[in-house]
């Protein structure tokens, strides 16, 4: 079995937390580059990982503060999902990834780390993307600053949706 190791999200597990709710602040903010919000539609927004474990490393949240899938409305639920095959689609057609991993963190026990906000995880992988470097070292090699990563986003994100 292989592994997927991360300690470098240590940083972010022990770091201070913002008071309120991340993904309920991020896109009041009005500045959605300064946050990394690539994407918004009427139920859903689509943020990058600050704390990726790999290059492209996206999220889509749903503007409803909900820690699970039982109390999403129909129409942000059917959005979720359909803004994740979306995001799948950019993601190819900027990086070329050879797979990707998306998952949801429903509860602490699960892995939730902003365990009050349901939030879908979205990570391109590309074959050989994890070496002797996390599992020797606790260094991970992330080729692309993530600035960089959303200015190849972005408009690729925005142009216009079918």
């Amino acid at each position: 079995m292989k592994n997927l190791w991360a300690p470098w999200r240590i940083q972010y597990i022990l770091s201070e937390k913002p008071k309120g709710c991340l993904f309920c602040q991020a896109p009041k903010k009005g500045q959605d580059r300064e946050v990394f919000i690539l994407y918004r539609a009427r139920h859903t927004y689509v943020i990058m990982n600050i704390y990726p474990y790999n290059n492209g490393h996206l999220m889509v949240v749903p503007y409803e503060h909900r820690p699970g899938l039982e109390g999403l409305p129909d129409a942000a639920l059917a959005e979720l999902m359909s803004i994740t095959r979306y995001s799948l689609r950019c993601l190819r057609e900027a990086m070329n990834p050879d797979g990707f991993n998306i998952g949801i963190n429903i509860g602490t026990v699960a892995g939730a780390g902003l365990k009050e906000h349901l939030h879908v995880h979205i990570v391109p992988r590309w074959n050989g993307d994890t070496s002797f470097m996390a599992v020797l070292d606790e260094v991970r090699v992330i080729p692309q600053h993530i600035r960089e990563t959303y200015e190849l986003l972005w408009p690729i994100f925005n142009q216009k949706r079918d």
